[in-house]
């Protein structure tokens, strides 16, 4: 693990694995030390993988926001470049997706191969669900909120009848969000990324992508819905869905 700092931030990163270098950019309020993190699972197992904290998020530090998703994907390319082995593969997923279409419109030589994974194009592509609008809830009722969504099977019948798993991805669910949680400056750096995600738009671009590029996402995803997937597979035109 380690620090970088780059411009008006010190970005936290790790690199784990042995293969062909790979750029994971994370979800909505990722933190390396909630764990098992992507350094534990099958991409270190065939890739060097480099991941980090986002601005705001996690060991990274908290410039003052509000933030945009320039920012974001400029700060993953510029770590890229610092410490990567440019022109990588990006794994983006969920808010990571749409930042690795930030950065393979804006840094086009620094992707190989993308993949955007559960995320939106925003426009008129489909926007991802609007977590902003949850911000002010107690953590209780918001991580539910945020279970049911990300799951659609997830009804209140369906809990009724798995109480028992139910609970367990409650319990999970608040001991990832634990982490880090009193620290200063983090209640700002979460709220400033939801509100560069609300304002997310590469739709009327993503037609300048030109690396292979995979997108998937889960069937039963009300965040980042199946018909989302689909309209990013229509417009970047050397897509697989």
């Amino acid at each position: 693990m380690a620090e970088l700092v780059l411009g008006d931030v010190s970005l936290h990163y790790e690199l784990g694995g042995s293969g062909p270098p790979l750029l994971f950019i994370s979800g909505t309020g990722g933190d390396l030390r909630a764990r098992p993190n992507v350094l534990d699972g099958p991409l270190a197992r065939r890739f060097e993988v480099l991941a980090f904290d986002q601005r705001g998020l996690g060991r990274s530090s908290v410039p003052p926001g509000p933030y945009t998703m320039a920012q974001y994907a400029d700060d993953a390319g510029a770590l890229l470049e610092a410490v990567g082995q440019p022109p990588a593969i990006v794994v983006g997923v969920s808010f990571g997706g749409m930042v690795a279409q930030e950065l393979a419109l804006r840094h086009p030589a620094m992707v190989r191969r993308l993949a955007l994974l559960c995320s939106s194009s925003g426009g008129r592509g489909g926007t991802s669900f609007p977590l902003h609008e949850w911000v002010d809830l107690d953590d209780e009722e918001r991580t539910e909120r945020h279970l049911s969504v990300s799951d659609t099977r997830r009804t209140p019948q369906w809990r009724a009848a798995h109480a028992a798993e139910w609970n367990l991805l409650v319990e999970m669910a608040a001991a990832q969000r634990s982490v880090g949680a009193a620290e200063p400056g983090r209640v700002e750096g979460a709220r400033w990324q939801l509100e560069a995600r609300r304002g997310h738009d590469t739709w009327d671009r993503l037609g300048q992508i030109a690396c292979p590029t995979l997108v998937a996402g889960g069937r039963f995803d009300g965040i980042a819905p199946p018909s989302n997937q689909e309209a990013i597979a229509r417009a970047v035109p050397n897509a697989e869905l």
